[in-house]
């Protein structure tokens, strides 16, 4: 086997197909073949810990990177879940109540999104994802202490009437509306390897999408999905392999003689 090598990787459209989100089945068998030959193994996802929990057991792995980064699980351990900046996410709220925006918010990390009216769903549609609703009147952001992630009900030709969206992670899947959460996948990655207490030359990451530039550092292998959707990331990545359908993981793990 050559160097151990510690792998990361993002979950929609680098190991799934991003049209039915079920894992590619060469990407499937990459990963095994990854631990059978003594590499580390993680997700690295903007997911939460709840719901990304789902898909590391289906795999057979017991490492991520969760929640943007915000999150490290080990093990099966969660060695740390940590919820928002308070104050960026209050300024964040007032300016959507100021502007008549919805909005959602996750105390906990759990499928519970907590509303105070119905604009956020009558504005967006509802969250695209698993939602229990909790509606409360008397929600109060500002007596709120932890937000893990929040939900805002703005187009994107409207994001200007919320400046400071420029101060707090967030990505937009559909045009409905933005996700607040963690954007720093590559802290967790290097909060990682010193709970390991191992080289950051030797991480590798795979990532197709504009969240995933973040982690794409030039301190380790970044590896780009053939079919990602920005091509900043093909170009700040090492390597661009096949697309994610097209056995993209496998052929470039198999081209590195990884596997």
């Amino acid at each position: 086997m050559k160097s151990k090598k510690y792998f990361f990787f993002d979950i929609d459209g680098t190991l799934t197909d991003k049209d039915t989100g079920i894992v590619v089945p060469s990407a499937r068998e990459a990963l095994s073949r990854l631990q059978d030959n003594g590499h580390f193994v993680a997700l690295c996802t903007g997911r939460a810990q709840y719901k990304a929990r789902l898909i590391l057991e289906d795999l057979g792995l017991t490492n991520m990177v969760c929640c943007g980064g915000g999150g490290i699980v080990l093990n099966n351990q969660i060695i740390k879940n940590e919820p928002l900046d308070i104050k960026k996410v209050r300024t964040l709220i007032n300016e959507c109540e100021n502007n008549n925006i919805g909005y959602l918010i996750t105390r906990d990390d759990s499928e519970k999104a907590y509303h105070k009216d119905t604009l956020f769903v009558e504005q967006s549609g509802g969250r695209y994802e698993p939602t229990h609703y909790v509606f409360d009147k008397n929600l109060d952001i500002n007596a709120t202490e932890s937000i893990y992630k929040a939900y805002v009900s703005v187009k994107p030709e409207d994001e200007h009437l919320l400046p400071s969206l420029n101060d707090i992670g967030h990505l937009r899947y559909v045009p409905q509306y933005l996700i607040i959460q963690h954007d720093k996948k590559d802290k967790g990655i290097i909060e990682t390897m010193e709970l390991l207490h191992a080289d950051i030359k030797d991480v590798v990451v795979f990532g197709d999408d504009t969240n995933d530039l973040i982690m794409f550092d030039e301190r380790w292998t970044s590896i780009a999905m053939g079919n990602a959707t920005d091509e900043k990331l093909k170009e700040k990545a090492n390597y661009v392999t096949d697309t994610s359908v097209n056995d993209g993981v496998k052929k470039a793990c198999e081209h590195f003689g990884w596997i």
